[in-house]
């Protein structure tokens, strides 16, 4: 085995409490110098003193956010004095003078670059407009090559990565010594935090936006772009992908490969586990077939409703916490390149793709079907992730695959990722008055308050769960852009992270696990869904609280199996109640009562 690795630094505890909300805004601000030179200063010109950090190297917490002042608000209400007036000028301030930056979540990972919000006074201060005009999609708008700003970065010798200077534009140096030089910008006005995952936080002051972006960092991670990105990069940031190994040859520290990870190279995928416009379908001629791994999309036929069940006053939504997240707790996938196996037996601890025929198996039709997203019964051979397959084995089924793509390299992948994420949400959810200890009522109750006990933390919560979606949606990222043509790689390919069949599987779990759930529910209380979509389910009720249907124990506690309140990663929460008859009526037009249930223009993203 090879000589362990040279000793690193140690890197911070991963679970440290929240950070403190900045001071209120009615405190008076802190007095500013007349005058500042106008190239950086060499001294970080600290305006507030910071409490003591948990790594020397970075005193001053992950990020600030820039207003054009020239003030620096960072985590822990600090305050710095920026004196960049330039882009240039800011990243050599940011490496030289911030103190800024995060620890490595992993020994054998790389430290956070420090990250840079900037207002839209500040951008233009620094010679950004204010918004970025043009007809691309919003993530692909950049600065053209020739703008004043892009030849400033340039002329001072840093490059910018070949996403250009957008939103989040990462500037840099190759590394000298070991040494990296890396920023990473935001920019406020053109849309780098997105209402649907941060609500609210670009309209905040600049120390409040500060203190929600802080609390990300620390529980999950500097944001790096989009929070799908974030999530992305959080699996390699606890997975990475190297680790120093000694050459017996020479006794040199190389890089070697981090067991448990995706490795350096990236992989093709099995063809029916690509997108129909994969260079590996295209140029093989492929028509055998793809993985339909979604989520639930399923309404029951208004035909198998009861007369018992029309008469119910109210329809109730559960909604499972991050039901992505609970199934990749404790997940197996292949680690390795798919081989190709004709009439293999079927094995439910390989992790892959099983052509196999699960058309005959008869299930009740007023539960979904668990082999497919729309919920209607397979209608011959098809491709299937393992733990569908299994399910099926599971209710009782014999399966006898065609042919299968199977990996030999396994591991639990996930498991870090899933593990920091569960402690972000949880502790988050803590924070906003929802805690483990509370029983069912006093749950209900405190769900139903949380997001205005402080709308900080609640943006908070909700980046943390649109970073689970997000970041399975990117293991599977399709082309960008008007211009790309079927057959052609596209930059999403060169990633190790672009694995479909990993996506797939986490999928397949959290469906396999919803109808576990529903199938548990009709033995113990007899209630059949309405609908479902995703990780939400419609149930009719006698009465408008999920604690007037779930199943209890004589003792008052909640019956294993079926569904449970509660606050952690797979345990449910209340969606939205409406009327019965409103239900019936959307489901006679064919539409799902479980994307209207909460209300008003309840939207749901799939993760990609």
């Amino acid at each position: 085995s090879p000589t362990p690795a040279a000793p690193e630094p140690a890197a911070a505890p991963e679970s440290a409490a929240a950070l403190a909300a900045p001071e209120s805004a009615a405190a008076p601000a802190p007095e500013r110098p007349t005058s500042r030179p106008a190239t950086p200063s060499r001294r970080p010109a600290v305006k507030k003193a910071a409490k003591p950090a948990a790594d020397p190297r970075f005193p001053h917490g992950p990020l600030v956010v820039l207003d054009g002042d020239g003030s620096a608000y960072g985590v822990d209400g600090i305050v710095l004095d920026c004196p960049a007036t330039t882009i240039p000028e800011l990243v050599e301030w940011t490496i030289a003078d911030s103190g800024l930056g995060a620890p490595r979540l992993h020994r054998h990972g790389k430290d956070s670059d420090p990250l840079v919000v900037l207002t839209a006074s500040a951008a233009v201060k620094l010679g950004l407009p204010e918004r970025l005009e043009g007809h691309e999609q919003r993530r692909s708008l950049r600065l053209p090559e020739d703008h004043p700003v892009v030849k400033q970065v340039t002329k001072a010798k840093w490059k910018l990565t070949q996403r250009g200077f957008g939103p989040w534009a990462r500037i840099y140096r190759p590394a000298q010594a070991g040494q990296r030089q890396c920023v990473q910008l935001a920019v406020l006005s053109w849309d780098a935090l997105d209402a649907r995952s941060w609500p609210g936080v670009a309209e905040m002051a600049p120390a409040d936006i500060a203190r929600v972006l802080g609390v990300y960092a620390q529980r999950v991670i500097t944001p790096r772009g989009s929070t799908a990105v974030s999530g992305l990069e959080l699996m390699t940031a606890l997975r990475p992908p190297t680790r120093a190994v000694q050459d017996r040859a020479t006794g040199q520290w190389v890089p070697g490969h981090n067991p448990g990870s995706l490795g350096t190279e990236p992989l093709d995928p099995a063809p029916p586990e690509a997108t129909p416009e994969h260079p590996v379908v295209v140029n093989s001629g492929w028509t055998g077939g793809f993985l339909d791994e979604e989520a639930y999309q399923w309404v029951r036929s208004v035909d198998l409703l009861t007369d018992e069940e029309c008469l119910l006053p109210y329809a109730v939504g559960l909604d499972l916490n991050t039901a992505f997240l609970a199934a990749a707790a404790r997940l197996v996938v292949g680690l390795s390149g798919p081989e190709h196996f004709v009439n293999p037996p079927f094995n439910p601890k390989i992790p892959g793709s099983w052509f196999v025929d699960l058309s005959h198996i008869e299930l009740d039709p007023r539960l979904p079907s668990p082999f497919t997203p729309s919920g209607k019964r397979p209608e011959g051979p098809a491709w299937y992730q393992t733990h569908t397959v299994a399910y099926a084995q599971e209710l009782g089924h014999n399966v006898q695959p065609i042919e299968a793509y199977l990996r030999r390299e396994t591991g639990a992948y996930l498991d870090p990722w899933h593990d920091r994420l569960k402690n972000a949400y949880a502790d988050t959810l803590a924070d906003l008055g929802v805690t483990r200890d509370l029983d069912d009522h006093a749950f209900l109750a405190a769900m139903e308050r949380h997001k205005q006990t402080d709308p900080a933390l609640a943006a908070v919560l909700t980046a943390i769960k649109a970073t689970v979606k997000g970041g399975v949606g990117k293991l599977r990222e399709r082309p960008q852009g008007r211009h790309y043509k079927d057959g052609e790689r596209w930059p999403a390919l060169e990633r190790p992270t672009w694995r479909p069949d990993i996506r797939a599987a986490v999928i397949s779990k959290a469906r396999v696990n919803m109808h576990r759930k529903l199938g548990n529910m009709a033995k113990m209380t007899g209630l059949y869904p309405l609908a479902v979509l995703s990780d939400c389910v419609v149930y009719p009720s006698p009465g408008a609280s999920p604690l007037d249907f779930l199943p209890y124990a004589a003792s008052g506690k909640p019956q294993p199996g079926g569904f449970r309140l509660g606050p952690t990663p797979g345990l449910a929460k209340l969606e939205g109640v409406q009327e019965m008859a409103w239900a019936v009526d959307l489901m006679e037009q064919g539409l799902n009562p479980a994307r209207h249930i909460k209300g008003g223009d309840a939207v749901f993203d799939e993760g990609e």
